[in-house]
């Protein structure tokens, strides 16, 4: 029977049956190889993490353009201004300070912002 092994983000490789793995696998591509532990690259997990808002956030802020142009055409300035507030929250998604100071992965997941994002990939 062939061998299973597992590839860390470096390349580096061990057999599986012998290492001890992440039980939560949404950060696999940053996970980090020392022996025969695999752990979390805080790092390549938190790009790993705003590259998943930007991928969220794209469609979001699509659709937040359709609703400032129809303010825009009725002459609308409330809805404007909130739909200027929204499209600048998604904007700055990626860059939250939660995100920075995540310090282990439950803190990182903790950061998705349902409130700008909606619900979190990672529940």
């Amino acid at each position: 029977m062939a061998n299973t092994y597992i590839v860390d983000k470096d390349g580096n490789q061990i057999d599986a049956s012998t290492a001890t793995i992440p039980a939560d696998r949404h950060f696999r591509n940053a996970w980090s190889l020392s022996g025969s532990v695999i752990s979390e690259d805080m790092t390549a997990a938190k790009a790993i993490f705003q590259d998943k808002i930007r991928e969220v956030r794209a469609p979001l802020l699509a659709a937040e353009d359709v609703v400032y142009m129809k303010a825009l055409e009725a002459d609308d300035s409330d809805a404007k201004s909130a739909s200027v507030t929204k499209k600048a929250a998604l904007r700055d998604a990626p860059a939250a300070s939660a995100i920075s100071n995540a310090s282990d992965i439950a803190a990182l997941k903790a950061a998705w912002d349902t409130s700008v994002l909606g619900d979190s990939p990672y529940a």
